[in-house]
């Protein structure tokens, strides 16, 4: 079995920064020549800035209405505004405050702290969707509001704008704990090495490392080229949360692992990259 694991000489990239130097050595262990890049850096909640200036607005009793968009930007933003007011505070001001949860990972995130949104977004949880259920409840509009949108990832521009054209007065909140890392050159190399043919495996390992890689080759307009060059390498996704974020960009995945562990996923990407690789490739030429 341990013989058969094996990638063969194939370039094995991967996005991960915590843990970089044990995925290159598992890389190198089942055969494969590792481009290994950090795609992130953690960000200490109390210099969330952006989200504690919307606090300021919050426990002012400044805010009308707030939109939450994710379950895990919803836990971070709570947990940010923690580092500087009383959690018995926030979650008087929350449940002072219109709360508009889209779908229901924000609703268990709130249910957390006993606190339960206004308004749900039934699904697909468009950003459509979140405009129309705000047009049922307030047919006349939002003017004079104040709506602050938490944003994990990227921005929704068209959330944003159909809120003021329905006259709200906009505040985005971008939450995270994470950021690009300082010095890009490492992971732009990587990208070059994708880009030009040179990696047969992508290897990803956490949701937010796409969204960082698609930040990157946006500023560069590579991402339709990055999009073309993953249709013919091998995709491995270590979860179904990684594996949703791969699918919403366009991205294909091949594989994912029984478990969600690291060294599963590089395991079973070596076993079944060449057969991968025979299918997709052929499909191409």
């Amino acid at each position: 079995m341990g013989n058969r694991a094996d990638f063969q000489g194939l370039g094995v990239a991967s996005f991960e920064s915590r843990m970089a130097d044990h995925m290159k050595r598992l890389i190198e262990r089942y055969g494969g020549r590792p481009f290994v890049a950090p795609s992130m850096r953690e960000i200490p909640l109390q210099e969330n800035t952006q989200a504690l200036a919307f606090g300021e607005q919050l426990m002012a009793g400044h805010c009308h209405m707030v939109i939450l968009l994710t379950g895990v930007g919803t836990k971070t933003l709570i947990e940010t505004l923690r580092t500087r007011w009383p959690l018995a505070d926030i979650i008087h001001a929350l449940r002072h405050t219109v709360l508009v949860a889209r779908g229901p990972k924000p609703v268990a995130a709130l249910k957390e702290w006993g606190i339960t949104p206004q308004m749900l977004v039934p699904e697909p949880n468009t950003w459509r969707d979140i405009l129309s259920v705000l047009d049922a409840r307030y047919p006349e509009g939002l003017t004079g509001m104040r709506v602050a949108v938490q944003e994990y990832g990227a921005s929704n521009p068209d959330l944003l704008v159909g809120l003021q054209a329905r006259g709200a007065e906009v505040m985005a909140v971008p939450v995270y704990r994470w950021a690009l890392p300082e010095d890009l050159t490492p992971l732009r190399t990587v990208l070059r090495e994708i880009l030009q043919g040179h990696v047969q495996v992508l290897l990803v390992t956490n949701a937010v490392q796409i969204d960082h890689v698609m930040q990157v080759l946006s500023k560069e307009n590579q991402v339709e080229a990055f999009r073309e060059s993953a249709q013919t390498m091998v995709v491995g996704s270590i979860g179904h949360v990684s594996s949703e974020r791969l699918r919403s960009y366009g991205l294909p995945v091949d594989v994912e692992p029984a478990h969600p562990k690291m060294g599963l996923l590089v395991q079973e990407a070596a076993e079944r990259a060449s057969s991968i690789l025979a299918q997709k490739r052929p499909a191409r030429s």
